[in-house]
C-alpha cells in the first residue's frame, strides 16, 4: 500500500514538473525591441500603428489631450525637394486621457473636398479654442497652386469642422501655429521655405519664378518666419504679417548660410517662466531648434537644439504642458522608412534651472 502510494505521489510530482517545464518552454519569448535600419533603438514608439500621422500639434482642452496631425497617405509620388510626395487630403484628430494610455483616432474631421478654396495638399495644421468654438487652421494649395491658410470651426474638438469659404486674407505659405497668451490674445506664426513657398513672397506678392529653395544669399539674414495677431473672431489677421526675427548671440539675425540655426519650417510657440519660446525645424539639417524672447513678437535669440535628427527627412513638432510635465510631440519614419509615411510620437521634455531645454536624442543609447 505504501509502495503504491509512493509510486502515485512520484508520478504526480513528475507530471506536475513536466507540465511546469512544458509551460516554461511554451511561454512566448518577449518581442524584440524595434530598431532603426542602422540598428538603433527608438526613444519612443508610434502613437498609432495602423495609420500614418505627422506634424502633430498637441493641445489640452478640458483636461484631455488632443493632437491635430497631418494624415500621410501613399499617393505613389516619388520624393522631391518641393514636397510633392506629401499628398495629404484630410485631417483626423487623435485624443488621449494620459500619456502612454490608449489613443483614440477620431473620424475624418474635414476633407480637402469640403474646403471651398483648396485644391490639394492639406499639410500641417493647428487648432485653438475660444468661447465655445474650436478652430482648425489648415494650409493647402488654392486653385492656382499657391499655398494659403484657411480656418474651419466646430463645437467639438474632434470635429467635424466646417471651413470658411475663403482662406485668411493676407495668408500665404504653410505651417500655421496659433499661440494664445495668458492675456487671451492669440497670434499665428507661419511659413516654410522650399516647398512652403516662403521664398516666393519676399516682395509681398507671389513670384512663381523666385526659386525653389531660399534666396541663395548665405551671407545675408535668412528668410524669416511670419506672424500676425489674430482678430477677435479668430478667423482673420488683425494686422499685416511681420517677420519673426531669430538672432544670434550678438543680437544679429541668423544668416541664410547657417543651416544648423536658420528657420526652415514648423513654427511652434509656448510660454514658460515668463519667457516666449519660438521653436522650429531647420529642414535640410534635420534639427528642431528653439529661440527665446520676452514678447510674442520677438526678437527671439537662438538658444539651442531641442531634438537631434530623427529617422526620415522631415522634423515637425509641438510642445505642451500636460498634467505637470512638458511633452514634445514629433514624428519619424519608423514604421515605413519612407519620408512621406510618418508616425507621430511623444517624449517628455525637461528644462534646466535657467530655462534652457535639455536636448533629446530620438534614439536610445
Amino acid at each position: 500500500m505504501r509502495l503504491r502510494l509512493a509510486l502515485c505521489l512520484t508520478a504526480a510530482t513528475l507530471g506536475a514538473t513536466a507540465t511546469l517545464a512544458l509551460a516554461q518552454v511554451a511561454k512566448p519569448a518577449p518581442a524584440a525591441e524595434p530598431r532603426s535600419p542602422e540598428g538603433k533603438r527608438y526613444l519612443s514608439q508610434p502613437l498609432v500603428k495602423n495609420l500614418y500621422f505627422a506634424d502633430p500639434s498637441a493641445h489640452v482642452f478640458n483636461g484631455k489631450l488632443y493632437v491635430y496631425p497631418s494624415h500621410d497617405v501613399d499617393a505613389g509620388i516619388p520624393d522631391d525637394d518641393l514636397g510633392t510626395q506629401y499628398a495629404m487630403h484630410d485631417y483626423r484628430v487623435l485624443s488621449m486621457d494620459r500619456i502612454g494610455g490608449p489613443v483614440t483616432v477620431h473620424p475624418v474631421a474635414i476633407d480637402v473636398k469640403d474646403i471651398p478654396w483648396a485644391s490639394k495638399q492639406t499639410w500641417a495644421p493647428d487648432a485653438a479654442y475660444k468661447n465655445g468654438t474650436y478652430y482648425l487652421y489648415m494650409p493647402a494649395r488654392d486653385k492656382q497652386g499657391v499655398f494659403r491658410i484657411g480656418v474651419a470651426t466646430s463645437k467639438s474638438p474632434t470635429g467635424p469642422f466646417k471651413a470658411e469659404a475663403a482662406p485668411i486674407k493676407g495668408s500665404f505659405s504653410i505651417d500655421p501655429a496659433v499661440f494664445t497668451d495668458t492675456d487671451g490674445q492669440s497670434y499665428m506664426y507661419f511659413g516654410g521655405i522650399w516647398g512652403g513657398q516662403l521664398q516666393r513672397w519676399t516682395t509681398g506678392r507671389f513670384d512663381p519664378n523666385a526659386g525653389d529653395t531660399d534666396m541663395k544669399q548665405d551671407d545675408k539674414p535668412a528668410l524669416s518666419p511670419k506672424m500676425a495677431r489674430l482678430s477677435a473672431d479668430m478667423k482673420q489677421f488683425a494686422e499685416p504679417p511681420r517677420d519673426v526675427v531669430i538672432t544670434d548671440e550678438a543680437g544679429k539675425p541668423v544668416l541664410g548660410g547657417d543651416h544648423d540655426r536658420r528657420f526652415f519650417e514648423a513654427s511652434w510657440v509656448f510660454k514658460r517662466g515668463g519667457k516666449y519660446y519660438f521653436t522650429y525645424s531647420t529642414g535640410d539639417t534635420h534639427f528642431l531648434n528653439y529661440a527665446v524672447g520676452t514678447t510674442p513678437y520677438g526678437p527671439f535669440r537662438y538658444t539651442g537644439h531641442i531634438l537631434s535628427p530623427v529617422q526620415g527627412w522631415t522634423s515637425h513638432h509641438s510642445i505642451v504642458e500636460f498634467k505637470g510635465k512638458w511633452w514634445l510631440f514629433y514624428h519619424d519614419t519608423q514604421l515605413s522608412n519612407k519620408n512621406y509615411l510618418r508616425s507621430a510620437k511623444v517624449a517628455e521634455l525637461t528644462f534646466n534651472p535657467d530655462g534652457t531645454i535639455v536636448q533629446l536624442d530620438p534614439f536610445k543609447n
